[in-house]
């Protein structure tokens, strides 16, 4: 029985362990995203969402405190000047899992973990679709903008031609001197 055990201990050693954990969350905050086993995403889930929680106040001791969890200073810079500015607003769940089938070689249970503030194609989708909202009036936007293309590619057109008829002027001249 497994009665008030909330650690996953990942088959590893206390120092593994916290090791792993502190190189996987750094290469989640540089990243961005990251390909782990289900066990191991959960495990760091718990681990990087309340340091990213500490990035939201940029003190000196939050600083401290989350370089002693992650030993990489470029992780925590990163922490605290970009990952900190996106998701300042949000009140929590900073990562997102994702399951994408199991692995060839042991059938593990594979996953992406990632940051949700990061991922292109969700904010990108949703961004565009308000921005797409219904409007009655707008026809006529549509179509002065496409006449005025319709001009510039003509005035392109004409341009060159234009070009080639002065340099066979120029070359007849020549041949007749």
């Amino acid at each position: 029985m497994r009665h008030g055990k909330k650690i996953n201990h990942l088959g590893r050693t206390a120092a593994h362990r916290k090791a792993m954990l502190a190189n996987m969350a750094s290469s989640l905050i540089e990243h961005k995203r990251i390909n782990t086993t289900v066990a191991k995403a959960k495990a760091l889930k718990k681990y990087v969402e309340p340091l990213i929680t500490k990035s939201k106040d940029d003190s000196t001791h939050s600083r401290r405190t989350v370089f002693s969890y992650l030993k990489n200073k470029h992780a925590v810079t990163e922490l605290f000047r970009e990952v900190a500015a996106k998701v300042g607003d949000r009140p929590g769940g900073y990562t997102r899992i994702i399951k994408t089938g199991n692995r060839l070689g042991d059938n593990a249970e594979m996953c992406m973990i990632e940051l949700v503030d990061f991922n292109d194609i969700y904010t990108n989708g949703k961004e565009a679709s308000k921005a797409k909202g219904r409007s009655r009036r707008g026809g006529k936007k549509k179509t002065e903008a496409a006449a005025t293309e319709a001009k510039a590619v003509e005035a392109t057109k004409e341009a060159p031609a234009e070009k080639e008829a002065k340099t066979e002027d120029t070359s007849s001249e020549d041949k007749k001197d």
